[in-house]
C-alpha cells in the first residue's frame, strides 16, 4: 500500500514537474519575451529549434481541441490539478468528479503525457519534413484508457503510454498522410482512426499478455459512473456540463479543466490572433461551434444523462464542429449546420458502437468511430449547404 501511494506521489510530482515548465513557456510568451507572442507559422518555421520544439510538444496537449498551444495546455493541466486537488479534499466546488471519480489522475495524466513524450520522440522528425503531424494522438488514447481501465501503478502507466507511442501515433501517421490527405479528408478522420485502431490492438496485446498490466479489480469508468438524482438536472447542471465538456477528451470531464483551457486559448488569441488554431484565426467561430454543440447536445440528450449518468455529448466538440469551421469558413451556417448535426448524430451513434466494444477494451473506442463516421458524414453535407444557401 506505502509502495502505490509513493508511486502515485511520484506520478502526481512527475504532472506538477511539467505544469511549472508550461508557466515557464506562459512567462515566455508575454510580449518583450523571448518568443513574444510569435503564431504558430513561426514555430513552425523554426523548427526544428529546442524552443519551436518544447512549443510543439506542449502545445500538443491541447490538441484534442484543435487549439495547438502551450498557454491552453497549460490552463487544462492547471485546471486538471486543481479539480483533482479539490476532489482529494472532497471540496463542493470541485465541480464533476475529475476522471470519473476514480482518483486516478496524476496516472493518467502522467502516463498521457510520457506517452506524449515518447511520441514526439519517435516521430518527431516528421514534423519539420512534412509540416503539421497527429504526433499528439497518444495523449488522448490509449494511455489514458489503460490507467482508467486497470487502475494505478507504474507498469500499467507505462504499458500505456509504450503502446500509445508505438501503436497509436504512426497509425494516426499513416492514415493521415496516405488516406486523408490524398483524399482532401479532414485530419481529423485519420487522427480517431488510428486511436481507435491502435487501441483495439493495444488492448488485444493486454489480453494475450495480462502481466503487461496486472490486472486489477474494475475500475469506475465513464460508462460506470453512477447517475445523479434527476431534480439535480437543471439548468445549472446543463452550463456547468456544457463546460465540463471541453475537457472530456482528455478524459478530464471538469468544469475546472475546461475553463483553464479556454482561459488559456483566449489568453493565447489576445497575445497573437495567428497563434492557436494553427494561425487560422478561426478560434471564435471554432469556440462558438463547440459551445453551441454541446449545448444541444446536453439539452436534447438530457435524459440520456439522467438515465445512464454519462453521455457522450462532448463527440462534436472535438471532431464534427472544428474540423467544419476549418474546411468550410466561420460563417454562421457553418457555424449552426455543424453543432447541430454534429450533436444530434455523434453521441447515439457512439453509445451504439459503444456498445459492441468487447469487454476486455475501453467503450471509449466507439467514441472515437463515432468521430470519424460523423465527421465524414457531416462535414461534406455542410460543405453542399454552403453552396446551396
Amino acid at each position: 500500500m506505502n509502495n502505490a501511494s509513493n508511486l502515485g506521489r511520484l506520478a502526481g510530482r512527475f504532472s506538477l514537474g511539467l505544469i511549472a515548465a508550461i508557466l515557464l513557456l506562459a512567462w515566455l510568451n508575454l510580449p518583450g519575451g523571448p518568443f513574444g507572442g510569435s503564431g504558430y507559422l513561426h514555430m513552425l518555421e523554426n523548427l526544428p529549434a529546442p524552443g519551436a520544439w518544447l512549443r510543439w510538444v506542449l502545445g500538443d496537449i491541447s490538441e484534442m481541441a484543435f487549439y495547438k498551444h502551450e498557454l491552453a495546455s497549460l490552463g487544462l493541466l492547471v485546471g486538471a490539478g486543481l479539480a483533482h486537488w479539490a476532489h482529494r479534499r472532497g471540496k463542493a466546488w470541485q465541480g464533476f468528479a475529475i476522471c470519473y471519480g476514480s482518483g486516478l489522475w496524476p496516472w493518467l495524466t502522467g502516463s498521457a503525457l510520457l506517452g506524449l513524450l515518447l511520441s514526439n520522440l519517435l516521430w518527431g522528425w516528421s514534423v519539420p519534413r512534412y509540416g503539421w503531424q497527429p504526433t499528439f494522438a497518444a495523449f488522448v488514447s490509449v494511455p489514458a484508457a489503460t490507467v482508467l481501465l486497470f487502475g494505478a501503478g507504474k507498469r500499467i502507466a507505462v504499458s500505456g503510454a509504450v503502446m500509445g507511442a508505438l501503436l497509436v501515433t504512426p497509425l494516426c501517421l499513416l492514415l493521415v498522410n496516405f488516406v486523408c490527405n490524398p483524399l482532401d479528408l479532414p485530419a481529423v478522420i485519420g487522427n480517431v482512426l488510428g486511436m481507435a485502431g491502435g487501441s483495439i490492438m493495444a488492448f488485444t496485446f493486454y489480453r494475450r499478455w495480462p502481466a503487461l498490466v496486472k490486472p486489477e479489480p474494475p475500475m469506475m469508468t465513464a460508462a460506470s459512473v453512477s447517475a445523479p438524482k434527476a431534480g439535480k438536472h437543471g439548468l445549472t447542471w446543463g452550463m456547468r456540463r456544457v463546460l465540463a465538456d471541453f475537457s472530456e477528451a482528455p478524459f478530464f470531464g471538469n468544469e475546472w479543466a475546461s475553463l483553464g483551457l479556454l482561459l488559456g486559448v483566449l489568453l493565447a488569441y489576445g497575445l497573437n490572433p495567428a497563434g492557436p488554431v494553427y494561425g487560422s484565426d478561426l478560434l471564435l467561430p471554432i469556440l462558438a461551434a463547440q459551445a453551441l454543440a454541446s449545448a444541444i447536445g446536453v439539452g436534447v440528450w438530457r435524459r440520456q444523462w439522467i438515465a445512464r449518468g454519462w453521455y457522450p455529448t462532448y463527440i462534436p466538440i472535438v471532431s464534427v464542429a472544428p474540423a467544419a469551421v476549418l474546411v468550410h469558413g466561420g460563417g454562421t451556417l457553418v457555424v449552426i449546420a455543424s453543432a447541430l448535426l454534429g450533436a444530434l448524430l455523434a453521441p447515439p451513434l457512439a453509445v451504439a458502437l459503444s456498445r459492441r466494444v468487447p469487454g476486455h477494451m475501453h467503450p471509449y473506442i466507439g467514441n472515437v468511430l463515432s468521430m470519424a463516421l460523423s465527421t465524414v458524414l457531416i462535414v461534406p453535407l455542410i460543405g453542399w449547404l454552403t453552396r446551396v444557401l
